[in-house]
């Protein structure tokens, strides 16, 4: 099941995920810094060694399960919902995505801030506080609203929900459209290639809600002054100040983990509730 499979895979994209926050969150004469060997894949390296690499690793391994329970649990909900509401089929896919992603951004931002916090630090990966104490620090000092461990949220859905809206409602519409194969190797290969792009299209389509959210996560370009404080306004900025591409920073380690990761887990999820429907309700 995804859910179940979901702690395991944490550590696997977790290399993907520390190399490309902090290049997200770095700007103007910080990004120049990065280029220089600031936290660049090799001065993580330097820093942490191959633990460097794993920083902030306890959030997203701890957040992965129900993560993806919400994901796939609130989806099937919505899609039932929806079935009173006499949606186009298609419609109903992205609409119950959609629900499903913000859902899941409620879940999940209180992680991902402790997440990238830890990921802001430069210590190494044996001085930097545990992600225990680093969420108590930021309740201490910010709380628990908009401005500490729910910072960023309103970017978080738009990353979630867009997200989601894309990879089911592109997944299902063109699964449905394109021939069943009677090879089952070759039905399988049709639905991975179907997943692998609907992870793909969807990684393109979000990735600027990443980034806002990043930017309004991490540490802000003077110390004491927030400059990134909501979603759209920091979009914005960053297109105004970095131009269009600035928006697309860690597109291909995104990639690279949610295209075959999002197709792998649109299968788990298709043949194990196929498997408990025949299992538990068989006809």
């Amino acid at each position: 099941l995804p859910p179940r499979a979901a702690p395991a895979s944490a550590p696997a994209r977790q290399p993907l995920s520390g190399s490309r926050s902090p290049r997200r969150g770095h700007h103007g004469s910080a990004a120049r810094r990065l280029s220089a060997g600031g936290l660049s894949p090799d001065r993580r390296r330097r820093l942490g060694g191959l633990l460097g690499f794993y920083k902030g690793i306890l959030p997203p391994i701890l957040a992965e399960t129900p993560k993806r329970a919400v994901k796939f649990f609130t989806f099937e909900q919505y899609r039932k919902l929806l079935g009173y509401a006499s949606l186009p089929p298609g419609l109903a896919f992205a609409v119950a995505g959609l629900g499903s992603g913000l859902t899941e951004a409620i879940v999940v931002n209180p992680f991902e801030v402790v997440k990238v916090t830890l990921q802001a630090n430069r210590n190494s990966f044996t001085e930097q506080p545990s992600s225990f104490v680093q969420a108590q620090q930021i309740i201490k000092t910010d709380g628990l609203g908009l401005h500490g461990l729910n910072k960023g949220l309103t970017a978080t859905l738009g990353r979630h929900g867009v997200f989601n809206m894309v990879y089911f409602g592109f997944y299902f519409n063109v699964k449905n459209i394109l021939p069943v194969n009677k090879d089952p190797n070759l039905e399988f290969l049709r639905k991975f290639g179907i997943g692998l792009v609907s992870g793909t299209i969807a990684s393109i389509i979000n990735i600027p809600f990443d980034v806002a959210k990043s930017r309004i996560q991490g540490p802000q370009p003077v110390p004491g002054e927030i400059k990134y404080r909501t979603c759209l306004k920091t979009m914005a900025t960053v297109y105004k100040e970095e131009g269009f591409l600035a928006l697309y920073k860690g597109l291909i380690p995104k990639i690279m983990r949610l295209g075959p990761g999002g197709a792998v887990m649109l299968l788990v999820y298709e043949y194990v509730y196929a498997w408990l429907q025949d299992t538990v309700d068989p006809k």
